[in-house]
């Protein structure tokens, strides 16, 4: 089936909650029904004694509703058959809903998870696609979501659908299945995905799904995880606009903080967003084209040009078209 791996986040009702609410339903159904037959019963007739007590009212309500009916109890008057005809009745078919009620729901929880999916996949543009649900997969969603995303546009895609509900959980929209597979992607929207983040935990299936979602868009930015240093070609070559060796910077930031434990804090605070330092990238303000990179308000460390990355030394005169990589220091607060 066409939505078939797709998930979207719900609320998970208990199956004691989902029942116990059923049972309310029925009961206000009765209720009803037996109120119906209170308030007016000298339209009624028993066929035992000729008169209708409140007793002999539920007594009605609760074989009408069962629709069990066994006549001994009936309206005669014109309002009370009327009253049965416009009230009784659709209560009687609500009260045998409910207790359809789990063949029902299952039939219309699957209608409705389609319509949701084919909705959800409508209004699917410019997000981003995490493959691999991971450690990696998981601190990449919460840097997103630092950085101001909302977990609508984010995706995930893994092949176990434990980890899939643990998404839907978190709050994201997730597709189970294997994403070196084209099929996979595309329900996961990657045609039309602004970045492609790809956190698996085997190199070689990394170098595929990237070829794979490189072949299904070309223009996203694909951003990928590899664990040995020499497999980082192999994956650009793929498709990788960014790689990162994941085995190399721990090991690196290993090594920083043996020799100066300073330096380790402060770029563990870089990749921290909103908490001290931030390291973000930002398009040229209009007022700063034309000067050098040192006039700006921000401390620029690079400039992106032509797709490269240049230190802010190499730069003399900033264009329209370039982007600033610059720290933020945050504002102190003053006291009151």
């Amino acid at each position: 089936m066409e939505d078939a791996g797709v998930r979207l986040p719900h609320i998970t009702v208990s199956p004691l909650r989902a029942v116990m609410r059923r049972v309310a339903y029925a009961a206000a159904a009765l209720c009803a029904v037996f109120l119906l037959v209170a308030v007016d019963l000298d339209g009624y007739t028993d066929n035992h004694d000729g008169k209708v007590s409140l007793l002999d009212a539920l007594y009605y309500a609760t074989v009408t509703v069962s629709t069990t009916g066994y006549g001994d109890i009936t309206p005669v008057t014109p309002f009370a058959r009327l009253v049965n005809i416009v009230a009784v009745t659709p209560l009687r078919i609500v009260f045998l809903v409910i207790l359809v009620g789990t063949t029902l729901e299952v039939l219309t929880q699957r209608t409705r998870d389609q319509i949701l999916t084919r909705r959800w996949r409508s209004r699917l543009r410019d997000h981003t696609l995490i493959i691999g649900y991971g450690t990696k997969g998981r601190a990449a969603s919460r840097t997103l979501l630092e950085n101001e995303r909302t977990k609508e546009s984010i995706v995930v895609v893994d092949p176990r659908p434990d980890v899939i509900e643990e998404a839907n959980g978190d709050g994201f929209a997730g597709v189970t299945g294997d994403a070196t597979r084209s099929d996979v992607l595309s329900r996961a929207g990657a045609r039309t995905a602004r970045e492609i983040i790809i956190a698996t935990h085997r190199d070689d299936t990394t170098a595929l799904v990237t070829l794979t979602a490189r072949q299904l868009n070309p223009s996203a930015t694909i951003v990928a995880a590899v664990r040995e240093a020499e497999n980082d070609p192999l994956v650009r070559q793929s498709g990788a606009d960014v790689v990162i060796t994941s085995s190399d910077a721990a090991g690196r930031m290993l090594g920083v903080a043996t020799q100066s434990p300073a330096v380790s804090a402060l770029i563990e605070d870089f990749l921290v967003y909103g908490k001290g330092l931030d390291l973000y990238e930002r398009p040229v303000h209009p007022g700063e084209v034309g000067k050098p990179p040192s006039a700006c308000e921000e401390i620029v460390v690079a400039v992106v040009r032509g797709g490269q990355v240049h230190p802010y030394a190499e730069i003399s005169r900033l264009e329209a078209s370039d982007r600033l990589v610059v720290i933020h220091v945050p504002q102190p607060v003053e006291p009151e």
